[in-house]
């Protein structure tokens, strides 16, 4: 099923930097009406309003609060795209003595704070005709690093989810989106290491935008990702993507 973003309303988490940044820019130069720009501070939204003027919202989400999810749902009661690009990292190997903490925080954030945002906007966008959730789960969600094996396997349980997430809300008219990037240049891409082969975020942005217009569940939009996606595609296809019954 195709969806076209032109005049629709949008939400997106971890707003103020990185990936999210650019795709509030890329999604209001494709013609969306209008983005709220979910931050934990609201001031850090400042440059894209100063850009964009009202056509972009700040408003308060911090995905270890529960409670900021679900006064932002009872605010936003207009969003038709919610997308949920926040996550956080620690550099941890499994031998690492933070290695438990570390998975802990990751969960929260990557795992326990994506399905607080379903659980949450899901009505919404059933109001608003279904539109779109769609979740940044990296290609580590697929293959683990072992320098970050912590947060590979928080988005490695994120994939889960979202998997799920698919078959739950495609019943509500809702297409589902899993974003698996690979290296991209954010401040988190540094943190892994991955400065030297680091991509552009805009490949993310455009990669969403044509997934969405292709009717497509995965989105590879990078280099590694599409080295990665297409070793994967035929078990995606082909069990991922398909009902499968118990028994």
């Amino acid at each position: 099923m195709a969806f076209d973003i032109t005049n629709k309303t949008i939400l997106v988490t971890g707003a103020n930097r990185g990936i999210g940044k650019v795709l509030v820019e890329s999604f209001l130069e494709h013609g969306a009406a209008k983005v709220y720009a979910a931050v934990r501070k609201l001031e850090s939204a400042a440059p894209l309003v100063e850009r964009y003027g009202d056509k972009v919202v700040p408003i308060y989400i911090d995905l270890s609060d529960s409670q900021s999810i679900v006064a932002a749902a009872q605010t936003a009661t207009d969003v038709e795209v919610v997308v949920n690009n926040a996550g956080v990292l620690k550099t941890s190997t499994p031998f690492a003595e933070d290695a438990i903490a570390s998975l802990k925080f990751e969960m929260d954030i990557n795992v326990y704070g994506l399905i607080t945002m379903a659980q949450a906007f899901a009505p919404v966008l059933k109001a608003n005709g279904g539109g779109v959730f769609a979740q940044l789960n990296s290609v580590v969600s697929m293959k683990s690093f072992s320098n970050f094996a912590t947060y590979s396997a928080s988005k490695a349980a994120a994939y889960s989810i979202t998997q799920a997430l698919r078959e739950l809300l495609h019943e509500q008219g809702t297409i589902v989106l899993s974003v698996h990037p690979g290296p991209i240049a954010t401040d988190m891409g540094d943190a892994a290491g991955m400065t030297e082969i680091a991509e552009s975020p805009t490949l993310v942005a455009e990669g969403i935008i044509s997934a969405l217009q292709a009717g497509e569940f995965h989105v590879f939009p990078d280099t590694m990702a599409k080295q990665i996606g297409g070793a994967y595609q035929g078990f995606a296809k082909n069990v991922i993507e398909v009902s499968m019954t118990e028994g």
